[in-house]
């Protein structure tokens, strides 16, 4: 007779599941709430305690941990050493685990949790019949997800089951499984900030048509603990497929515009903001960052943090987009979108204010980490190292500029006036080209009388203020800190330039 262990949290399909197996010739043998879910639905069922001849123990801790177990999952079939130490001891093989784990990440996931809570949902026996299935898979056939029991049924019933490929397949996932189980554990019993050890896990969430380009493969992973505000969590009311791009892009949108708590619309491309605008309607921040750059927008990704309403929607129809996210849409606002079938309309919960996380980028190699950058610097923050002293119409754009210059891959330079984005240079090896493209862009659009400019970092030489007094800007904001600081200073009191120190930094690679 073959033997199946079956000891689950989760319920979900078991009992089917269970009676197929015995109508197989599988011996039942059962743990706790898993044995009594399969006796009531009428199963025959060994009680594990009757298989170990030793009872359950405190609390339920210690149940499955003991030597008739693991020898039977361990002992390989084709030893005839290991088999004859197991008839020796009347231990019977087992041929089958089903097993899924105490729910660590729902109760850890629930308000109020106390760490004893979290402690007593540590599963140890369940990993460790898992990591024994897993390991003799050879012999033993280990199920760890409710989704393969009719994969695993077809299998036995077509005798595909002893497949190698199969079942190291299943053992596959099953140390994976156990892998990201424990590194969630070890995430939320960790204190230290960089680990010697890091451990990470995430969880597909779809896999992808390609990459950024498309000779390159790819998938989406969603963060094992989840976030709200996440493009990866979106309500996806309309469109096609998310691609690679697509989510980067969106959730650079999502980044940006949570800096902002009045109504503002942010459109991207590529992951740098083409136009930042804002108003005391949507319509009217639509209308701010649709002027900013009407060009670079085709094709792009536009984040509002109001409710769509149907002024707003007709204007957004008449350009090609990919993504519009936002917190809602109204009926009639959604009936002109959707009229584009491949438009994607998002929704989720936005909010102005993002937890401190750290977050990583790939390297050959390895990794680096490192703190999201959550500094906003405000008015008060701002040091006059000029002689002109800059208006409060003109501090107010600096802010302005700051919260959308962060989000700009360096060297970044953004051309504003208050809730308003004129120009964006980005990317280039250069400060000085930055500023020049910046400054290209803005220069012809409404509202450049009132522009400041804003770097991401400091002046090396004087050209930057050179260039940008020369072009009509009259106001700008630099981080500070270069040993030539006093050049672009001494340039800015020759030129009547109104020059700000914000003391921070904000590369953005």
């Amino acid at each position: 007779m073959t033997r199946a262990l079956l000891s689950v949290s989760d319920k979900t399909g078991i009992v089917p599941f269970a009676t197929t197996l015995q109508t197989l010739g599988f011996e039942l043998v059962s743990t706790g709430g898993t044995l009594a879910v399969l006796e009531a639905a009428g199963l025959t069922v060994t009680p594990v305690d009757t298989v170990t001849d030793f009872p359950e123990m405190l609390d339920g801790r210690v149940k499955t941990l003991h030597p008739r177990i693991h020898a039977g999952l361990l002992a390989r079939r084709d030893d005839e050493a290991h088999m004859t130490t197991l008839a020796t001891h009347g231990i019977t093989p087992i041929d089958l685990v089903v097993v899924n784990l105490y729910p660590f990440k729902a109760t850890i996931q629930k308000p109020g949790v106390t760490q004893s809570d979290a402690i007593e949902n540590i599963d140890i026996g369940g990993p460790s019949m898992l990591r024994s299935a897993a390991k003799n898979y050879a012999g033993v056939l280990p199920v760890v997800d409710p989704a393969d029991y009719q994969i695993v049924l077809d299998r036995l019933q077509s005798g595909t089951a002893d497949e190698a490929d199969f079942r190291q397949a299943m053992a596959a996932k099953v140390f994976r499984h156990t892998a990201a189980y424990d590194a969630l554990i070890a995430t939320y019993l960790t204190t230290e900030e960089f680990p010697t050890q890091q451990t990470l896990t995430y969880d597909r969430f779809d896999t992808l048509r390609y990459g950024e380009n498309a000779h390159q493969q790819a998938a989406a992973y969603r963060d094992a603990l989840g976030s709200e505000y996440s493009v990866l969590s979106a309500d996806i009311l309309h469109g096609k497929q998310l691609s690679y791009n697509n989510i980067r892009d969106a959730d650079a949108a999502l980044r940006i515009i949570a800096e902002f708590a009045a109504p503002t619309v942010v459109t991207v491309k590529h992951m740098n903001p083409a136009g930042i605008g804002q108003g005391a309607t949507i319509e009217a921040a639509w209308d701010a960052a649709f002027a900013a750059d009407d060009i670079s927008i085709f094709g792009g990704i536009v984040a509002l943090n109001r409710e769509v309403d149907l002024a707003t929607a007709e204007k957004m129809h008449q350009i090609f987009l990919e993504i519009i996210i936002a917190p809602s849409f109204t009926d009639d606002a959604y009936a002109v979108l959707a009229k584009k079938k491949n438009l994607r309309l998002l929704t989720l919960p936005f909010t102005t204010e993002l937890p401190q996380q750290l977050e990583t980028t790939a390297i050959l190699g390895g990794m680096v980490m490192q703190e999201r950058d959550l500094t906003t610097e405000t008015i008060a923050d701002f040091t006059v190292v000029s002689q002109v002293q800059p208006t409060a119409a003109q501090l107010a754009a600096m802010v302005f500029a700051q919260k959308a210059v962060k989000h700009v891959k360096s060297n970044a330079i953004v051309v504003a006036r208050d809730g308003q984005t004129l120009g964006v240079g980005a990317g280039q090896p250069n400060r000085i080209d930055s500023v020049k493209l910046a400054i290209n862009k803005a220069k012809n659009k409404a509202g450049y009388g009132e522009a400041v400019l804003a770097s991401d970092a400091f002046f090396p030489m004087d050209d930057s203020v050179s260039y940008a007094a020369s072009h009509g800007i009259t106001a700008i904001v630099e981080p500070g800190g270069s040993i030539k600081d006093q050049a672009s200073i001494d340039k800015a009191n020759e030129l009547g330039i109104a020059l700000v120190f914000s003391g921070v930094r904000h590369f953005k690679h």
